[in-house]
C-alpha cells in the first residue's frame, strides 16, 4: 500500500510511483496471475463490469464466477478470467473454460505462401474446398484449436495457392475469424461501450456515434468540479460518458422522463461508490412546480407516478401494524388457554394467515424506507437546481429538444455552454430559429459530424467501403446574462451625426 505522503525514490518504478503519488486516493498494488506487482484497478476481480471483445463485435458482462456467458452462438465461463489483466486474450478451450493465450501462433508456413499473379482463372464453385463440413466438425472434437484447423483448411483448398496475396491474406482472416475461439477482455470506458451499442443496437442510443458522443463532451466542457444537467434517453451512455469525464468530482443532475431513470449503460461502467455519490436524479415533470416556486417537501416526497400513493401508504402501513399487535395479543391469550392449544393445532390456516400478513407488514415498510430515501434524493437535487448555477447542459434524446431545452436553460449560469444532440437536423433548426428570438445566448452553432475509416495496409491503402450513413447533429451555444435587455425594450443610442465637410468656395 503507498500512500501520497511517501518519497518517491521508495520504489524502483520511480514513474510509476510519482504517478501514484499524484493521486488523492490510495492505490493499491496486488499480484496478477502472472506474478507482476500491478495496480489492482487493472486486474480482473470477481463482480467487476467488462467488456468481451471479438473481432469487431462486443458484450458488456459481469464477472460472476459459475455463470454461463453466450457470446456469437459460443458459451464458456469467465472464473479462469479473475485475476488476470485487462486486455488480456483467452482461447475458449473444451467445457467452457477459458485458457490465457500466451503466444501468436504463426499464420501461414513459409512453405505455403506461393501465390499467383490474379483471381481470373478462380471460378468460385464451392467444390474447391477437399473437407466437409462432418470432417471440421471431427477435427472439432478431436481437440484440434482455430489455428489448427485453418491450417488443414489451407492445405486441403485446391485454389489456394492460385490466388494472389492479398486474396490469402483476405481467406486466412475470415476463416479465423470463423474457426479460432479467441476472447479479449477488455475495461469499460466511454469508446468502447459506444462502440458497442452504435454496433448492436443503435437504436437504443438514438444512432449516437462515438464520435459526436467525443464533440458533445469537447463543447459542454465537461471536466472535474462542474455541476452539469443531463437529460438524455440513450440508455444512460451519456449520462456515463459524462460521469467518467469528471472523474467523481463535482455534480451531476440527471433530468428524467417518466417513473424513473434508465442506465443499463451506466452501470456497465462499473464506477466506484463515490462516483454515484456525485449523481443525483429529478423528474421532469416537477420543472415547471420548481421554476414557479411551488415545489413545497410534501409535493417532493410523493411519487412521480402516482401522488396519492405515498399519503395512503403511511395509513396503510399503520393500519397494518396495528391489526397485526391486535393479532398478536388474541394469539398469545388463546395459546395460553387449553382450548387455545387445540384450536392453533387444529387449524393451521390460521398460521398461513399470520405469515400473509406479516409479509405485506414487511413489503409495506420496505415501500415506505424506500420511498423516504427517494424524498430525500429529490430534495438534494431540487436544491442544487434552485440555484440556477449549473456549468453546463447536455441534452440527447428521442424527444422533441425544443421545449426541453428552453426549460432547462433557465437553470444554467451566464456563460456555461450547452449542447444538444438530435439525429435529424429538423429540430435543431427551430432550435435554433427560437433561441435567436429569445435571446440570451450567443454563438449558436448546428454541425453534423462526418466519420470514415481507412484501411492502412502496405499497397492498398484505401477508405473502407462500408461507412456510417450520419452520425447525427449538435446545437450549441452558450449562455449570457440578458437581464437588462429583459427588464424592458431600451431606446437604441443612435450615433452622432457625422460633420459634413464644406467645400471651401473661391468668392
Amino acid at each position: 500500500l503507498f500512500n501520497r505522503e511517501a518519497s518517491s525514490n521508495t520504489c524502483d518504478g520511480s514513474r510509476l510511483t510519482k504517478r501514484v503519488l499524484s493521486s488523492q486516493y490510495f492505490s493499491v498494488f496486488a499480484m496478477a496471475n502472472n506474478g507482476e506487482l500491478v495496480d489492482e484497478r487493472f486486474i480482473i476481480k470477481d463482480g467487476d463490469f467488462v467488456v468481451l471483445q471479438r473481432g469487431d463485435v462486443y458484450k458488456a458482462v459481469q464477472i460472476q464466477k459459475k455463470r454461463k456467458v453466450i457470446f456469437e452462438k459460443q458459451w464458456f465461463f469467465l472464473d479462469n478470467a479473475v485475476g488476470e489483466l485487462y486486455g488480456s486474450t483467452f482461447e475458449v478451450a473444451s467445457g467452457g473454460s477459458l485458457q490465457p493465450r500466451k503466444s501468436k501462433h504463426p499464420e501461414i508456413p513459409a512453405e505455403v505462401k506461393e501465390s499467383g499473379m490474379d483471381n481470373r482463372n478462380i471460378v468460385d464453385d464451392g467444390r474447391s474446398q477437399k473437407l466437409t463440413r462432418d470432417d471440421i466438425e471431427t477435427l472439432k472434437e478431436q481437440g484440434l484449436k482455430g489455428q489448427e484447423i485453418v491450417q488443414q483448411l489451407v492445405e486441403n483448398s485446391t485454389t489456394f495457392r492460385d490466388k494472389t496475396e492479398f486474396a490469402q491474406e483476405k481467406y486466412i482472416k475470415k476463416k479465423k475469424k470463423k474457426y479460432e475461439n479467441i476472447i479479449t477482455i477488455l475495461k469499460p470506458s466511454t469508446r468502447i461501450l459506444a462502440l458497442m451499442y452504435h454496433g448492436r443496437e443503435p437504436g437504443k442510443i438514438c444512432h449516437l456515434r462515438y464520435d459526436t458522443l467525443a464533440q458533445m463532451l469537447t463543447l459542454g466542457n465537461i471536466h472535474a468540479g462542474s455541476k452539469v444537467i443531463v437529460f438524455e434517453t440513450c440508455a444512460g451512455l451519456v449520462l456515463g460518458a459524462v460521469m467518467e469525464r469528471m472523474g467523481g468530482y463535482g455534480s451531476v443532475i440527471q433530468m428524467y422522463p417518466g417513473g424513473g431513470p434508465t442506465r443499463a449503460a451506466t452501470d456497465s461502467f462499473g464506477f466506484p461508490e463515490h462516483f454515484h455519490r456525485t449523481l443525483h436524479e429529478f423528474p421532469l415533470c416537477k420543472v415547471k412546480a420548481l421554476l414557479a416556486g411551488t415545489l413545497s417537501p410534501d409535493e417532493e416526497g410523493k411519487d412521480s407516478v402516482d401522488g396519492p400513493a405515498a399519503e395512503h401508504l403511511d395509513t396503510t402501513a399503520g393500519q397494518l401494524a396495528s391489526s397485526a399487535n391486535e393479532q398478536r395479543k388474541e394469539r398469545d391469550a388463546e395459546d395460553s388457554s387449553p382450548e387455545g392449544m387445540e384450536s392453533s393445532s387444529v387449524e393451521p390456516e390460521d398460521r398461513d394467515k399470520e405469515e400473509r400478513e406479516r409479509r405485506k407488514e414487511n413489503k409495506a415498510q420496505e415501500k415506505k424506507v424506500k420511498m423516504e430515501e427517494k424524498r430525500k434524493k429529490l430534495s438534494a437535487a431540487a436544491a442544487l437546481l434552485q440555484g440556477r448555477n449549473a456549468d453546463g447542459l447536455v441534452v440527447a434524446s428521442r424527444f422533441h429538444p425544443c421545449p426541453v431545452l428552453l426549460t432547462l436553460l433557465r437553470f444554467v449560469a451566464p456563460s456555461r455552454p450547452f449542447v444538444v444532440y438530435c439525429q435529424y437536423r429538423e429540430p435543431l433548426i427551430e432550435c435554433y430559429s427560437k433561441l435567436r428570438e429569445q435571446g440570451g445566448v450567443i454563438n449558436l452553432r448546428l454541425s453534423e459530424t462526418w466519420l470514415r475509416h481507412y484501411q492502412v495496409l502496405p499497397n492498398r491503402t484505401h477508405p473502407v467501403l462500408l461507412m456510417s450513413g450520419g452520425g447525427g447533429y449538435i446545437l450549441s451555444g452558450t449562455t449570457i446574462d440578458d437581464s437588462a435587455s429583459a427588464s424592458g425594450p431600451q431606446k437604441a443610442e443612435e450615433p452622432a451625426p457625422k460633420r459634413i465637410k464644406l467645400q471651401e468656395t473661391v468668392a
